[in-house]
């Protein structure tokens, strides 16, 4: 006579109650495995794991067939979101003011303003020192002067790191490589940042 899992251990632990996938309702699973409650939130489910790997499998071609520009791209993103968290708590850095902490600092009245610009110098465009909060009115055309922005450099960093920054010739080469690694970087950088503030 076959005996039970009861008669041959004595005990048999209660089904754990878990909280299906889909529709959030408690149940009692079947097997540990279970993830869902029913037949129709297991075909639901099933849709959704298949659209969570067909968009996965579509941002990992997306980043295959990213080139050197493009990394650049990603890297100059997650760079300037850290340099408007690092000086979350300093003025712009040409004109001095301070906005209302409402705002937010990025898609609001933040820039990550360079002062040698990436367009006539672009192996600075990912030195710290080079790049401040500024008002985005201020980054813009016609919205302040290079001795404005100088003079609050000097202010912030020194006029001897200022005229080193402005002495820097030296060509920056970067791979692709180096770009994703400059990308985890700054990306962690930024987290901890946010964690701590």
């Amino acid at each position: 006579m076959l005996r039970s899992p009861i008669a041959r251990t004595g005990t048999l632990k209660p089904a754990r109650v878990k909280k299906c996938a889909i529709c959030r309702e408690k149940f009692v699973p079947r097997s540990t495995w279970a993830k869902v409650c029913g037949s129709e939130c297991a075909a639901a489910h099933i849709v959704a794991e298949r659209r969570r790997r067909i968009a996965k499998e579509v941002k990992q071609a997306k980043i295959d067939r990213m080139d050197k520009n493009d990394w650049i791209a990603a890297v100059q993103k997650v760079f300037n979101a850290y340099i408007r968290e690092r000086d979350r708590d300093q003025p712009c850095i040409c004109c001095g003011k301070y906005f209302d902490e409402k705002d937010t600092l990025t898609g609001g009245q933040w820039d990550a303003g360079h002062y040698l610009s990436r367009g006539s110098a672009g192996h600075l465009r990912f030195v710290e020192n080079n790049v401040h909060k500024q008002l985005k009115g201020h980054n813009r055309p016609g919205g302040t002067t290079r001795a404005q922005f100088r003079a609050g450099m000097i202010e912030r960093i020194g006029l001897a790191a200022v005229e080193a920054l402005e002495a820097d010739q030296a060509p920056r080469h970067y791979t692709i490589d180096d770009l994703k690694a400059m990308k985890a970087e700054y990306t962690a950088k930024l987290k901890n940042l946010k964690e701590t503030a």
